[in-house]
Parts: structure tokens; C-alpha cells; sequence
């Protein structure tokens, strides 16, 4: 189902937690369907890609905020990613 624009990035962010969660929970020694296999095929492939675009998210977030730290986000995936 899709998310509704009011609500997608919050709805997004709690279901990506979820995973992140569940992934780190993995033994990865479950067996996984060739959907689920593709899923996360797929999440891997998307998280790239909003890495990728974190330039681009933080002006959003800054332009919604105007007491927003510009390096705030930059610096939380940083200490994430490495």
C-alpha cells in the first residue's frame, strides 16, 4: 500500500527501522523467499541511492527549519557509514 504524502517519510522511516532492527537481529542463516531475497536486494540498492541523495535531503530539512544545523545530518550518516 502506498503512503500517503502527508505521512510517507514518517510512515517510510518507521517501517526502515523495523528493518535495520530485524537486520540486525539476523543470524543470516534464515531462509528467505525469492521475494523476500529480492526485497532486500532492493533495500540495499534504495539505501545507495539515499546516500547518495543526502545533500539533497538536508536541503529539504533545512528549508522547513530555519534554525536547522546544516551539518547535523551530514555528520549523523558519517558516523553511521563508517
Amino acid at each position: 500500500m502506498a503512503n500517503m504524502s502527508y505521512c510517507r517519510y514518517e510512515n517510510t522511516a518507521t517501517d526502515l527501522k523495523d528493518v535495520v532492527d530485524t537486520l540486525h537481529n539476523s543470524d543470516c542463516g534464515e531462509t528467505l523467499s525469492e521475494y523476500e531475497q529480492q526485497g532486500l536486494y532492493d533495500i540495499l540498492d534504495l539505501a545507495y541511492e539515499v546516500i547518495g541523495m543526502a545533500d539533497k535531503i538536508e536541503n529539504i530539512i533545512e528549508n522547513q527549519d530555519d534554525n536547522y544545523n546544516k551539518n547535523r545530518l551530514l555528520e549523523y550518516i558519517d558516523e553511521k557509514i563508517r
